[in-house]
């Protein structure tokens, strides 16, 4: 049987979850959109991509239903700390991240390296630039603030960071290293919406049956392969 599965938010991302759940072992089994609340099922877990704003609201209904969440929507965080009150006294499960994209998150372990590696050189300035689609409403965004703390230990400083919202661009993050003689860049570059997608799904997969507030990378390291 597979897994049943509940979607809050029917835009884009959750159309594709959608369509790619099926390969992945996984029902939709009901779909809400913004102004339509959460309701039980025939599910334990639900996806949300929605708004920054919607975040908290959702938490708190899927926890008064007992239904665990994975909440890819970024820009929210600064609540983080009331999510995880009601995520911990409801006894639900809850993941979220920055980016679900598997490699996004390789990308965030290499700049960590690349950071150590050359901070000790002086003369090499780090920057990190950010481009994604125009209907992204946080910048900059989760996952080029993320990357900033991967970074920021190795100088000591916080790093700068540039956002550009243009087109339909899913998503580029770009960690630089400037001198005078010459520049190192590494980037990730999201051809599509599908590797955020498929994240999500892994990650719905992983949080039945446990409580918490957990973050993608614990998902994504814990995870069989």
């Amino acid at each position: 049987m597979p897994m049943r599965i509940a979607l809050v938010g029917y835009g884009k991302m959750g159309r594709l979850i959608e369509e790619l759940a099926p390969a992945s072992g996984v029902e939709v089994d009901a779909c809400f959109d913004l102004g339509q609340p959460l309701v039980a099922g025939d599910y334990r877990v639900a996806i949300d991509f929605t708004t920054p704003d919607a975040v908290v609201g959702n938490v708190r209904r899927a926890a008064a239903l007992g239904i665990h969440l994975v909440v890819g929507t970024t820009g929210w965080t600064a609540e983080r700390e009331t999510v995880r009150k009601i995520v911990d006294e409801s006894g639900i499960g809850m993941v979220y991240g920055a980016n679900f994209s598997i490699g996004v998150n390789l990308f965030f372990r290499v700049a960590q390296q690349a950071a150590q590696l050359i901070a000790p050189h002086p003369e090499y300035d780090p920057y990190i630039v950010e481009t994604h689609h125009r209907h992204k409403k946080d910048a900059p965004s989760g996952t080029a603030l993320v990357l900033e703390k991967q970074v920021a230990p190795a100088y000591g400083r916080a790093i700068p960071t540039s956002s550009v919202r243009a087109g339909e661009i899913p998503g580029t993050h770009e960690l630089g290293f400037d001198s005078e003689a010459d520049s190192i860049t590494i980037t990730h570059t999201a051809r599509s919406r599908k590797g955020f997608a498929l994240g999500a799904l892994l990650a719905a997969k992983w949080i039945e049956g446990r409580r918490g507030l957990h973050e993608f990378q614990e998902v994504l390291w814990e995870a069989p392969r």
